[in-house]
């Protein structure tokens, strides 16, 4: 993708919106674009729909359609899907949650229901928290939106990511005594492209120990973020960022991408 591409608006669009090249805006597409944007017939803007395709498009004269000029090739995903399962807490709080973790590079987001968990999702929520991943896809490049699942009991979490052997599987508890998460991430087998990784997060008042035993009986490792005790929010954003930028340094070594120090 050149620069000047690199710079133009980017807008999501449903699969079923594209029909020949021709993309059928909706009107709140045609707003965005026309009245918020101030954009015209013959502008362009990034089209993407989600599932990792990418299309350089422009507006056509009656401003409720736009036109697919070229697909785009770009690379902004991580190598391995990363699912987090993660139990909301009250109020808006999850909000920022799905927006930070969209940012970050989170493929899947559960909102899971445990023992403690406070907030129990409406559908309006989840929609408003899709709305969100979109408009936070949309602004940090990614190719994929993730997909918000619907809410699930704990102990449909803990088996609902098992359609991979190879997926890698943790849950964050405090307990100084357990191994320290980047020190699993470090010593865990080989990325493959075909693995993923799924990290779990509880609620404010935390685990209870049948949550944590069950969760280990189901694969997950329990893994520490420190020393110190976190909020679920604070401890969400820590362990997706460690997580991810684990992964992001394995890929980069592999490539062959990574800096090294000069001599002086």
């Amino acid at each position: 993708m050149d620069h000047t591409a690199a710079q133009l608006q980017r807008l999501a669009i449903a699969p079923q919106q594209l029909q020949d090249q021709r993309i059928d805006l909706t009107p709140d597409q045609r707003h965005y674009l026309c009245d918020v944007l101030r954009l015209a017939h013959g502008d362009r803007f990034i089209a993407l729909n989600g599932q990792g395709k990418l299309w350089l498009a422009e507006l056509l004269p009656n401003a409720a359609e736009a036109v697919t000029l070229q697909a785009l090739d770009e690379q902004t995903e991580l190598a391995v899907p990363m699912r987090l399962l993660a139990a909301p807490p009250k109020g808006n709080h999850f909000d920022q949650v799905v927006r930070s973790v969209t940012e970050l590079g989170v493929s899947h987001i559960v909102p899971l229901i445990s023992q403690r968990t406070l907030l129990r999702p409406s559908p309006n929520r989840i929609q408003r928290w899709q709305r969100i991943a979109t408009e936070a896809a949309e602004q940090s490049h990614r190719q994929i939106i993730p997909q918000i699942l619907e809410p699930v009991l704990f102990s449909e979490g803990v088996t609902q990511d098992k359609d991979g052997d190879n997926w890698q599987r943790y849950i964050c508890i405090v307990d100084a005594a357990a191994p320290n998460f980047l020190h699993c991430l470090s010593q865990a087998p080989h990325w493959q492209r075909h693995t993923g990784v799924a990290v779990m997060i509880g609620p404010e008042g935390g685990w209870t120990d049948a949550e944590k035993q069950q969760a280990q009986a189901a694969g997950y490792q329990a893994v520490s973020l420190g020393q110190r005790t976190l909020r679920a929010v604070t401890a969400t954003y820590m362990a997706v960022s460690v997580a991810i930028a684990h992964l992001e340094l394995q890929t980069a070594y592999e490539g062959g991408t990574v800096c090294t120090k000069k001599s002086p």
